[in-house]
């Protein structure tokens, strides 16, 4: 998906349906602040806009990532702060803050606010918390991917409330839990993760080289094995059986196509290898799985049309 451009934001009214659905976007935008630019620009809403020497309140929560440059960051919890390219920070509600770009290199921000039952959930948990307001893995977490995606929707969005950015909202939070991770080369590797999983969810029927795919995301084959398992529960190529596997299962309960023919569709090398990957992972064998199904599918008491 390519990345909008800069310079923009959108506010959105309260809806009843952030209640209902959990997590709604309040506003969103990208901004470029050039070398010794003003800042913030001055067309933001009174309750959003703020200038260095008085600070600002906000009464939900925003996150900002600064995509490009560096510049400073202050609240009262947390103190003065160096912020750069990276650094995503958490601005909750009733905090005291103000940031501003570097004048010799500005910056470029991407940010998000958020509201809704999940948003007090998470702060209520102390998942969004002001002792770690400031994380810098944020780009290695993928946070600005997600904020990408959101503004793609936010740009085409209507004026009410929309469904697929409540789920790209989800998604940023969930980045924004990742760029937590302390070590710089941990946040790589949960990337590189969440990379190799969409890989597969694209690629599950074709062979797969674990080793080559590690390699092309700059990872080490045995540590990026180890982080798959511990992030999914499976190896990766367990992982790969079990898409497949959990693809034959649609196509068994969803026509009568053989077992060699669903076999070759999936990157199965026989029927064979498919009926003992099946019956290892479900305990039954693919067939026999069709039947019981056929049957619990059967109207009670209706007995099987035969040819007279």
């Amino acid at each position: 998906m390519p990345k909008p451009p800069p310079d923009y934001f959108r506010y959105f009214p309260d809806h009843p349906d952030i209640a209902r659905w959990g997590i709604g976007v309040a506003a969103c935008g990208l901004a470029r602040a050039t070398p010794g630019a003003a800042y913030p620009p001055q067309q933001h809403p009174a309750d959003h806009h703020f200038d260095w020497s008085h600070g600002r309140v906000l009464d939900a929560v925003q996150i900002v990532l600064i995509t490009s440059g560096r510049g400073a960051f202050e609240s009262r919890e947390l103190g003065r702060r160096d912020i750069e390219t990276g650094t995503a920070v958490l601005l909750l509600p009733g905090m005291w803050h103000r940031y501003r770009p570097d004048d010799k290199t500005g910056w470029s921000e991407s940010w998000v606010e958020l509201r809704g039952p999940v948003v007090d959930t998470l702060r209520t948990s102390g998942v969004l918390a002001v002792d770690s307001a400031i994380r810098n893995g944020a780009l290695a977490a993928g946070l600005d991917s997600a904020m990408d995606t959101l503004h793609q929707h936010a740009r085409r969005a209507g004026p009410g409330f929309d469904p697929e950015m409540s789920a790209c909202a989800l998604n940023i939070l969930a980045a924004w839990a990742r760029a937590g991770e302390t070590a710089p080369a941990r946040a790589r590797m949960v990337r590189a993760v969440l990379q190799a999983e969409r890989y597969f969810a694209d690629h599950h029927t074709e062979a797969v080289n674990v080793e080559a795919l590690a390699r092309e995301l700059g990872v080490a084959y045995s540590h990026f094995r180890r982080e798959f398992k511990t992030q999914t529960g499976f190896s990766p190529w367990n992982y790969v059986v079990h898409l497949r596997l959990s693809r034959a299962r649609r196509l068994l309960a969803a026509g009568d196509a053989t077992l060699d023919d669903i076999a070759a569709r999936l990157g199965f090398s026989s029927a064979f290898h498919l009926s003992t990957a099946f019956k290892q992972a479900y305990g039954i064998a693919p067939q026999h799985w069709r039947e019981q199904l056929q049957k619990t599918a059967r109207p009670a008491g209706k007995r099987p049309e035969t040819d007279v």
